[in-house]
């Protein structure tokens, strides 16, 4: 890529003597000194032309957040935004698609700064797995967000930038992958630019097959009795999913100064879930006195749409502008589970039960977004968003009667609960530039309300409270390639209505969930200082980070009979954690570069409010890399790895994970390439987790079974000049 390098006049000063880099195709920048020959009949200096060429960075370090560019990520092309993500500095996403950063699970996760329902709510971890990754273009992390984003989630914004053509005329890429065990991945995407309009739209289809291998070990003991008793369960599931995408968008610029647009996306997501479950239990030092046996076949159906308008407007002054959007996003959820139950070694009869799961989520959200120079180097916003939320879950069981083979309501599992929540907020935000100084400030103001109540019943949670979120950016240049930063921002976890749902989950008898309608906001202060160096050949950076929170929100798991637990959500009184985030990126040699990050973190919980033993600590690293190897201008090889280490939990521990990935990519011809990954080439994606009360202990290991291979192709259409391997920095 080639960019323009613009140099002020030696008359104005050389205020940084720097480049500033210009996407584009090569845009010329005036370069005038008192030297310049004048143009024949004006007496003017000539306007001459410095063209610099220069490779598009993967990482930028801005004022308030760092991008980073996923192109070079081979598994973009085959995987999911959650393979993209589990490769980004800090970030970890799990095989249920729950995402942590520097080990918050807590992070508001936006698509080209846009809420998404796909990735929002209870289903925000399967939206993640199913979100085509060859669609991603950049990520955006926000651990301390200036205030024009929301405070929910005390971890940070990441924010999903989705590829967009910049070019006139047709252009766009299809894909075609295929894997192993009748797994594929199939997309369209296109675009179309003429004059004030623009259209965009995207088609693709994914379908995947997964197995996993659940054993769990516990001892519980009767806090009443002292009665302890042993268990092992082991379960084997089978989910095989197919995953259908549609979107589109339109901006049309009415005039010089006004432009309106909407975009819609449909997501869908149909698959069938089925498991074994053995469990066998008895009396500790007696041996096994009870075996049982379950066997489930489910179908899972999940439906996201997206509906949004914007507006425009460019008032008087350069760079004045106003900013209306209307947001309508809708999740719905319905799983169907039939179950049949035996004792084996016994003369019983086996028998069988229903369970059908329905969520509902429908967000309405406007906003206004107004921006105001003010001279140079300075700017004011202000903005005001208004959410509405309304939520509904409804669960249905059943029992069948072995005599008359007819289905009796099960009121015990039967349930129904309503969640309303209202967010009000106003913004303002000043960013200055003195010198060499950028600060940034602002503040958003919250009013929340919210209830949540079984249907038909009285109101079983109710939350109202105002806050003040403030936020502060510093930002020092100490020359072209080096910076130094510091931030604070106060942020909030609300709990969301599936946290507040009292009601019990039972997918599993043995391991049932429920929310705490008594859940308090969780509030937290964020702190970090940071240095980084940006250079062709040699980058790297250095951040250290403090949290302080109180109400942290976290799970605790109970024993509640025989052989059965519940796991749900408490308020621990106050949590501190800290850390150091270290980056570094390169070239070995000139075919040979790579990455590498890690995270050195500190946490430190006190759960003696909920029965734990007081004031906890640990220490860990998390480490992720990337080797990149170009030996022709046509070939590319990469290998990735991604380890994150034990991490404390209010009752115990969650052990470390190490994921292997592999791709290759070949340039058939400017339009066309071949691309072969092979994810988690180790086997490693699993769950360990540890669980140390005086009741329970429990130890639980969650194996996803096999690797995953994909060949395909990709082929790009309607470019204007010769492509390269999509994403490359390849420069013999």
């Amino acid at each position: 890529m080639q960019y323009t390098a613009g140099l002020k006049r030696a008359g104005h000063g050389f205020r940084r003597w720097g480049i500033a880099l210009i996407p584009a195709a090569v845009l010329t920048a005036g370069v005038a000194d008192a030297g310049a020959s004048p143009s024949p009949g004006t007496g003017e200096p000539v306007v001459q032309s410095v063209v610099v060429t220069a490779q598009k960075p993967q990482v930028q370090t801005l004022v308030d957040r760092k991008v980073y560019t996923v192109g070079t990520d081979l598994q973009a092309t085959t995987g999911s935004a959650a393979d993209v993500l589990n490769n980004i500095p800090s970030v970890q996403v799990d095989a249920d698609g729950g995402l942590s950063l520097r080990g918050d699970t807590a992070v508001t996760i936006l698509v080209d700064g846009r809420p998404s329902a796909q990735l929002s709510g209870p289903a925000a971890g399967l939206g993640l797995l199913q979100f085509p990754a060859n669609e991603v273009e950049k990520i955006e992390v926000m651990t301390n967000p200036p205030p024009q984003y929301k405070v929910d989630g005390s971890g940070g914004v990441i924010n999903i930038i989705t590829k967009k053509s910049r070019a006139a005329g047709l252009s766009g890429t299809a894909q075609l992958s295929v894997g192993d065990k009748r797994r594929f991945v199939s997309g369209l995407t296109v675009d179309y630019k003429a004059g004030p309009l623009s259209l965009s739209g995207g088609l693709s289809l994914r379908q995947d097959d997964k197995q996993r291998r659940v054993t769990d070990r516990r001892t519980e003991t009767d806090p009443m009795t002292g009665v302890a008793t042993t268990s092992r369960e082991i379960l084997n599931e089978q989910l095989h999913r197919l995953t259908p995408l549609a979107k589109g968008g339109m901006d049309w610029r009415l005039n010089e100064r006004q432009t309106v647009g909407a975009s819609i996306a449909y997501h869908e997501m149909t698959g069938d879930r089925s498991f074994d479950q053995q469990n066998a239990s008895g009396l500790r030092g007696a041996g096994v006195t009870t075996t049982t046996d379950r066997h489930s076949d489910g179908y899972e159906w999940n439906k996201n749409t997206d509906l949004e308008t914007h507006f425009a407007q460019t008032l008087r002054q350069p760079g004045e502008t106003l900013n209306l959007s209307l947001r309508r996003s809708l999740t719905r959820e319905r799983e169907r589970y039939a179950y049949l139950n035996s004792l084996p070694g016994t003369a019983a009869v086996p028998t069988q039960d229903h369970l059908d799961l329905s969520i509902d989520l429908v967000t309405t959200e406007a906003s206004a977004d107004y921006v105001l120079p003010l001279g140079h180097d300075h700017t004011l916003k202000l903005g005001y968003d208004f959410e509405d939320d309304n939520n509904q879950f409804d669960n249905f069981g059943d029992t069948v009667d072995p005599a008359t083979g007819r289905a009796v309501a099960n009121p015990d599992i039967t349930n129904h609960f309503r969640y309303r929540q209202d967010i009000s907020a106003a913004y303002a935000d000043v960013q200055t530039g003195y010198g060499r100084w950028t600060v940034d400030a602002g503040v958003r103001l919250e009013q929340t309300d919210a209830t949540g109540r079984a249907l038909g019943g009285p109101v079983a949670s109710r939350q109202s409270y105002f806050r003040a979120y403030p936020s502060l950016h510093v930002h020092r240049d100490l020359s072209e390639q080096a910076k130094l930063s510091f931030s604070i921002a106060r942020r909030v976890n609300r709990p969301d209505a599936e946290a507040l749902n009292p009601f019990s989950d039972h997918q599993d008898i043995h391991n049932l969930r429920a929310g705490n309608p008594n859940l308090r906001p969780q509030d937290t202060l964020s702190y970090e200082a940071g240095y980084s160096y940006d250079a062709k050949s040699l980058s790297y950076g250095l951040t250290g980070y403090y949290r302080f929170a109180r109400d942290a929100v976290t799970s605790i798991t109970t024993v509640v009979g025989p052989d059965v637990v519940l796991t749900t959500g408490a308020n621990l009184p106050k949590s501190r954690s800290g850390g150091a985030e270290f980056t570094a990126s390169g070239k070995v040699t000139p075919a040979l570069s790579f990455k590498l990050s890690g995270n050195l973190f500190w946490s430190q919980i006190d759960a003696t409010a909920i029965g734990g033993a007081g004031l906890r600590s640990s220490t860990g690293l998390n480490l992720k890399g990337s080797l990149d190897y170009h030996p022709t201008k046509i070939d590319s090889g990469q290998i990735s790895f991604t380890r994150a280490d034990r991490r404390l939990t209010a009752q115990g521990s969650v052990g470390p994970v190490t994921i292997v990935n592999l791709g290759y990519r070949r340039q058939l011809r400017p339009d066309l390439a071949l691309v072969a990954t092979y994810a988690d080439a180790l086997n490693g994606q699993a769950l360990h987790r540890v669980l140390a009360t005086a009741s329970l202990q429990d130890d639980y290991q969650r194996r996803q079974i096999g690797r995953i291979g994909y060949l395909g192709l990709v082929y790009s259409f309607g470019q204007t000049k010769k492509a390269k391997a999509s994403g490359f920095d390849y420069d013999p």
